[in-house]
């Protein structure tokens, strides 16, 4: 963002104060709430990351936000714009909640996270091969790996060490 204050020496930005070294460790896991809502923290943690220049190889915006996107009716320009004032977790659920086009009841905030939560890679040929793919390329061996979540966390886990 070219408004966005440049970095302190020290690596974190003064302006955003929440913001993650993803070089250092993973985005919080797509199963954390805020408010409800799946993937919103790792959204979040995404978003600061890159407007403080320490998103190394996550991306903001990808395929796995859109839903929570297309959701909330927020676009991703809009919620980075309002990351980039500081805003802590609270204030940005805050500003979410009185901002989303697409208003949600509880419920429905409710049953959209437990679908996503729960949702594997059932829609199609190519998408099952996608998946088992990637997962083969942690572990051929690993049957307990079911859903969207369980790969992005396996990934965030071996990205930063661990064993598959």
């Amino acid at each position: 963002m070219a408004n966005a204050p440049a970095l302190l020496a020290s690596g974190m930005n003064e302006n955003l104060p929440y913001a993650p070294d993803l070089t250092q460790r993973p985005p919080r896991s797509p199963r954390v709430r805020l408010g409800g809502y799946v993937v919103l923290p790792r959204i979040l943690d995404k978003g600061r990351a890159v407007l403080a220049g320490t998103a190394g190889e996550f991306k903001y915006n990808n395929p796995a936000d859109y839903h929570w996107f297309r959701f909330t009716g927020i676009t991703a320009e809009a919620l980075k714009a309002e990351l980039a004032t500081g805003k802590s977790d609270g204030e940005m659920l805050k500003w979410i909640e009185e901002t989303a086009p697409n208003k949600r009841a509880p419920w429905e905030i409710q049953q959209w996270s437990a679908y996503f939560n729960e949702r594997g890679p059932d829609s199609d040929v190519e998408t099952m091969e996608f998946f088992a793919k990637r997962l083969g390329e942690f572990n051929k061996d690993r049957e307990d790996v079911k859903t969207w979540f369980d790969l992005l966390d396996l990934d965030d886990y071996v990205t930063f060490g661990g064993k598959a």
